[in-house]
């Protein structure tokens, strides 16, 4: 898989980026393995140091298992201000997890995010890859009921 991906970007450095979106995206535990930076590195050509650095400077990418749907909760002040806490506790229970922990279903995972540029809708959050504002309880019933029935 991964040697098809980096075929298909093109043996450059400057699609490192790209390269490990798409494996991280096409791994069913949507994560990068070890062996996966390691397959990049010797096949662009770069210190695996180069790709390791890459990998967990960006918080969109993770080295290790995640959920197949991302719950990120921002945890900036215009939110907290606005019921972050809440709606943190709100997911967690819901959910059966912490923070940075994975559903034993491996549907969600639970994080914080910084900023995600929707403070006039705080509390905000991004699942799934989709920006959700004005959350509350049953905003975030709703949102994970339909993500269960996909």
């Amino acid at each position: 898989m991964v040697e098809e991906i980096v075929n298909r970007h093109g043996i450059a450095e400057d699609k490192l980026m790209p390269i490990l979106l798409d494996i991280q995206n096409s791994n069913d535990k949507h994560y990068l393995s070890e062996d996966d930076l390691k397959q990049v590195s010797k096949l662009l050509g770069i210190p695996e140091s180069r790709v390791y650095s890459v990998a967990t400077f960006y918080s969109f990418f993770s080295l290790q298992p995640r959920g197949k749907y991302i719950v990120q909760i921002c945890d900036n002040a215009p939110c907290i201000v606005n019921g972050a806490y809440n709606v943190i506790d709100d997911f967690r229970h819901i959910l059966g997890i912490d923070m940075g922990q994975t559903t034993s279903d491996g549907l969600f995972t639970l994080e914080y995010s910084s900023c995600l540029g929707c403070c006039s809708h705080a509390p905000a959050a991004r699942i799934a890859g989709e920006l959700y504002g004005d959350l509350d309880s049953e905003k975030i019933k709703s949102i994970l009921s339909d993500l269960r029935r996909r």
